[in-house]
């Protein structure tokens, strides 16, 4: 696979499953479903590989890709699920030799059919979904692949016959797990009796959306870079002319406006972000006046800290004033300090910050950190009782 197909953002790996089903192209999805140790992806990394060549997505830094497409075939051909383990803290192993990733690495692969479009279609609208997966299970009811779907507590589709006790119990880890939107393997285990279901967990989340207002030349760096960390992207313009899809390719949006109707024709929530970037005083003040008394998570405003005071002093003059409990939100001068000072350096440093407001993180070398990269969740699964 090439480096172009093995670094997509998750929209597009998303984008590739809903192509094939509907289109009824033959693939199979690869997902992580369980990291033991150190890997390059953590669990819920995804893969799809389509029957007549090609894949797109990864579940490493690129050493398992092409033996998880042999597997691939090898699942298409037979129609049936299969979970691979991956060693790569052996060096005497034929998955470890040469690999370094210091960790074992578990491997779902499945037929790509119709069971799981309410994944797609709820990543679409937008929507939070649990898919519940079973990898084993003491009780015959459930196979290997079955899947359940949860919103909110309830399954909302199950595939097989799943046993009441199991389904209820998955509810609240479920819950738990997709309002993270993490992705964890659970035991689930009925009091008592012995009978246990180990299940993955996936929590699908909508992509964060990101606002960017302006439309000169520096808005496409921070565009192009946003949407390959998975943010969906629109470009809002305040000039007609210069508000183009052909200047801003990487943009799921270009749409033009103005700053006293962006209330009125934009939608905010908790999960948006805004940078603020039209390089024009009262455009950039009465944007920041427009957003910040919103669900907005995050407002970069480019600029120095001097032309924010002088923007603050024109506000309060007018009698108005920003709100002083929203100003936490807005950032300014925008971005992490990374000591670079070209477009890309900047846009950067902008998008950097993004993800780590985004990721509730605190920015600083990964070599200080403590345990894992990647965060897993401690998933309390109580007993089920007697069934």
């Amino acid at each position: 696979m090439t480096r172009s197909s093995w670094s997509v953002p998750e929209t597009e790996v998303f984008a590739a499953a809903r192509e094939a089903i509907d289109t009824g192209r033959s693939a199979a999805l690869a997902t992580v479903v369980d990291v033991r140790g150190s890997a390059y992806r953590p669990p819920g990394a995804k893969m799809v590989v389509p029957e007549d060549g090609g894949a797109l997505g990864s579940v490493t830094a690129g050493c398992l890709e092409e033996d998880v497409r042999s597997l691939a075939a090898d699942v298409l051909a037979a129609d049936e699920p299969r979970m691979e383990t991956f060693d790569l803290m052996e060096d005497d192993d034929v998955w470890g030799l040469g690999v370094g990733c210091n960790g074992v690495i578990d491997v779902l692969i499945e037929p790509l059919t119709e069971e799981y479009r309410p994944v797609l279609s709820a990543f679409e609208a937008g929507e939070t979904v649990a898919a519940c997966t079973v990898l084993a299970s003491d009780d015959a009811a459930v196979q290997l692949g079955d899947r359940a779907y949860y919103d909110g507590t309830e399954p909302t589709r199950l595939s097989g016959a799943w046993p009441d006790w199991l389904a209820s119990a998955l509810g609240e880890p479920a819950d738990e797990i997709a309002s993270q939107g993490a992705a964890e393997t659970i035991t689930i285990e009925i009091d008592g009796d012995g009978t246990t279901a180990t299940v993955f967990v996936d929590g699908i989340t909508p992509p964060p959306e990101l606002f960017v207002f302006g439309t000169g030349h520096d808005v496409a760096p921070v565009c192009e870079l946003a949407k390959n960390v998975d943010f969906r992207v629109t470009v809002v313009g305040f000039r007609g002319a210069s508000a183009t899809e052909e200047r801003f390719p990487a943009a799921d949006r270009v749409l033009s406006t103005a700053p006293g109707r962006l209330r009125d024709e934009l939608a905010f929530d908790e999960n948006t972000y805004a940078v603020v970037m039209t390089h024009n005083f009262v455009d950039d003040r009465l944007t920041a006046e427009a957003l910040l008394p919103t669900e907005v998570q995050y407002i970069g405003l480019m600029g120095p800290r001097e032309r924010f005071e002088e923007m603050q002093t024109t506000v309060a003059e007018q009698g108005e004033g920003f709100p002083a409990e929203e100003l936490h939100k807005l950032y300014t001068p925008v971005g992490l300090d990374l000591g670079g000072g070209t477009p890309y350096q900047i846009a950067h440093s902008i998008v950097s910050e993004l993800l780590v407001v985004h990721n509730e993180r605190t920015p600083r070398h990964l070599k200080t950190r403590d345990g894992r990269i990647h965060e897993r969740l401690e998933i309390d699964t109580p007993g089920t009782g007697a069934r």
